[in-house]
């Protein structure tokens, strides 16, 4: 009811839509004001939420004054004359066009709702993170002081009437105390060896000074064998617990309060969907850092993430591409095929080709929530942080912010798509991307051919199909260290939905990748790549000056031991005993030892290694992104092949290619025979463990 300036007070149309209007007076007042308040509130919040972007404008001054005229107007009689009229129009006569108002107040109350959703969502992430604080807190005095009062109050607050129950069967419940508190003493005991063996005994370096070089290097081996003796006893104390818990049954497995508090975060991760999927599948992949129920509960997020109903897939396709599905494809499937945190994928047939089709989905009004969720969960987490010394995790959200709204825009998710292709067939490796259907594609929703796989981390799939994992281990470390060294467009979540197998269709005995979801690439800098290359061809070869400055390049200079620790995952004192043995290999723990080891160093020095986060720059974040990934699935395959090697291979390469451009014909020459040397030591260790595995 707001017009024109132009509009005249005489137009007979005018009077009569005024006089159909009077009888509502008091109700559009109330309307009207309610709606310019509503949109003057939400303009500051819009403008946190929606602050990258250029189309976000602040919300009119004609618009807030029309408002309070029209609510403040008295001039105008309920009546249906005239005099009434005449009396409503000078009220109206400056004001706005209607359609200048609706689109003012349209942008702002569009946030309204989801800002209010992300809020809420904020506040369940805050509600679940302080009950699991407390939990966690109520569980350590527990068990200090089991017969207290608060500790009852514990069992009775926290537990289940099952767990209760469970309770009453004390030779469970005792050697379930046993084995939590032998681990906590195997935990510490751990610490003090690793410390041991990495600095030296306390008060012990007079006395090693004094030692011969031999006699050094005995003690530290002897060092190491301790502390590998304790991890093996640590891994099988907690293989131990974990299977008395798999004997309860599901509800009574819940006493584990590791188990406990992951359901917990997952059905947060469920309920809010969205960018707490994302997130939850990110921690999913954390295996040195979180403990192993965390890992398994949330590893069910690559799976049965949220599903949108089919109502809302078409609505989404018919904003999109401007037709149903039933009109766009053959056989379009009403249940998805799979579903993520950002979108589902459903198949169909190609009307032209006949060609099996997969089309991706985004979930609708993820759109729209997911910078309303980021800034929530951002600031939850920065109190958390706050709150709790030892939650450190906020650096996950700087991570997703800026790479978000990339990943939500499937257009360019098919441009990385094909860049992706184009550099793995110049590469020749065994790795195949779907191609994509650009007809049928928009910015939220994907078409692309359907390929054929199963996950690379599914064991039991690969040994029936006659492959051997150390092949494909070494296939998938090949495909993603050739995108880092060799083209610089990198693929940043390569977790265990995004990895497909099948046995190669012309290569019997061999395997074949299906490389999907292209959303979340990085193209790294010439500088970044060179230090990068030049830091893990030092790492390879265990030269500790090469890696210290390379290091420096990056920005690390005194931590530059931590840094390659966290590349390799693995202790950096293993690459000072490479550089005196001059070997790829070193010893290592058996069975689960081993990983106990490298979870007991990520834990210790988990401050450190946040600090380094702050240092670093940006891109690399991404790479430790997916460097997390990729040891997942290499500690699912068993880590049947030496990743490092492949890693040092590609690495020295892009030495030798950046080595070229230098205009000294001496230093070319130099920089050749090095990248010989390096590919000699390569060749020869992996021609030795195929006949050492042969045999």
């Amino acid at each position: 009811f707001f017009f024109h300036p132009n509009t005249s007070a005489s137009d007979s149309n005018t009077q009569a839509m005024l006089r159909a209007a009077l009888p509502y007076r008091r109700r559009l007042q109330f309307a009207t004001a309610s709606a310019c308040l509503t949109g003057t509130t939400v303009a500051a919040a819009a403008y946190v939420v929606r602050a990258n972007d250029n189309d976000v404008r602040p919300l009119s001054k004609e618009t807030v004054r029309v408002g309070r005229q029209w609510s403040n107007s008295t001039q105008c009689s309920s009546g249906d004359d005239n005099t009434g009229t005449t009396a409503l129009i000078p009220s109206l006569s400056p004001l706005l066009s209607i359609q200048q108002v609706t689109d003012d107040i349209a942008q702002y109350t569009s946030l309204v709702l989801p800002t209010l959703e992300a809020l809420h969502r904020a506040a369940r992430l805050f509600t679940t993170a302080a009950t699991m604080a407390v939990d966690y807190q109520c569980y350590t005095i527990q068990r200090q002081q089991p017969h207290s009062m608060l500790s009852q109050l514990y069992k009775w607050t926290f537990l289940t009437s099952n767990e209760k129950d469970m309770i009453v069967n004390e030779d469970r419940e005792l050697k379930r105390h046993e084995l939590e508190n032998a681990i906590d003493r195997l935990e510490k005991d751990l610490e003090r060896a690793q410390h041991d063996y990495v600095n030296g005994p306390s008060g012990s370096e007079t006395k090693y000074n004094n030692t011969s070089l031999s006699d050094r290097t005995l003690a530290k081996r002897a060092q190491k064998e301790v502390m590998l003796e304790i991890a093996r006893d640590l891994s099988d104390a907690q293989d131990a617990l974990s299977s008395l818990h798999n004997e309860d049954d599901t509800q009574n497995a819940k006493n584990n309060i590791h188990c406990r508090n992951a359901l917990r975060l997952l059905r947060l991760c469920r309920t809010n969907g969205g960018v707490y999927v994302k997130v939850g599948q990110h921690l999913a992949n954390l295996d040195l850092l979180l403990p192993e129920e965390y890992i398994q509960t949330l590893s069910s997020l690559f799976d049965n993430a949220p599903v949108s109903s089919y109502q809302d897939v078409c609505e989404v396709i018919q904003e999109e591409l401007g037709s149903s599905p039933d009109e766009l494809f053959r056989d379009f499937s009403t249940e998805p095929l799979a579903s993520a945190s950002l979108a589902q994928v459903h198949t169909a047939i190609c009307k032209e080709t006949g060609r099996k089709l997969a089309i991706k989905v985004q979930h609708r009004g993820l759109r729209e929530t997911s910078r309303g969720d980021l800034f929530a969960m951002t600031y939850v987490v920065k109190l958390a942080e706050k709150m709790f010394d030892d939650f450190n995790f906020g650096w996950i959200c700087e991570e997703l912010t800026p790479q978000l709204p990339k990943e939500l825009n499937f257009v360019n998710e098919g441009k990385n798509a094909e860049a992706a292709a184009a550099h793995l067939k110049q590469t020749t490796l065994d790795c195949i991307v779907p191609k994509i259907m650009w007809d049928v594609t928009s910015h939220r929703v994907l078409t692309m051919e359907f390929e054929e796989g199963f996950r690379a981390t599914d064991v039991t799939k690969i040994d029936e199909a006659g492959l051997l994992r150390r092949d494909v281990a070494k296939l998938i470390s090949s495909v993603f260290n050739s995108m880092i060294f060799i083209d610089g467009f990198v693929h940043c979540d390569p977790h265990e939905a995004n990895v497909l197998l099948r046995p190669h269709p012309h290569k019997k005995g061999k395997p074949q990748i299906v490389l999907v979801d292209h959303g979340l690439y990085k193209k790294l800098d010439a500088g970044f790549k060179e230090s990068y290359a030049r830091l893990w061809k030092s790492i390879v070869v265990a030269d500790i000056p090469g890696i210290e400055s390379s290091c420096e390049s990056l920005g690390v200079k005194k931590m530059y031991p931590l840094l390659a620790a966290m590349l390799t995952s693995r202790p950096f004192d293993e690459v000072v005993e490479r550089s005196q043995t001059n070997s790829f290999d070193v010893s290592q723990g058996e069975g689960g030892g081993d990983k106990a080891v490298i979870r007991g160093y990520a834990q210790r020095y988990l401050s450190e290694i946040i600090s380094m986060l702050d240092i670093v720059p940006r891109q690399m974040l991404l790479i430790f992104k997916m460097n997390d990934c990729l040891r997942h699935v290499d500690y699912a395959l068993g880590s049947p092949a030496n990743t490092l090697v492949v890693a040092g291979r590609y690495a020295s390469r892009a030495v030798y290619e950046s080595d070229q451009k230098q205009k000294r014909y001496f230093d070319r020459i130099k920089s050749w025979v090095s990248y010989l040397r390096v590919l000699l030591r390569i060749n020869t260790y992996e021609l030795w463990t195929r006949l050492t595995l042969s045999q």
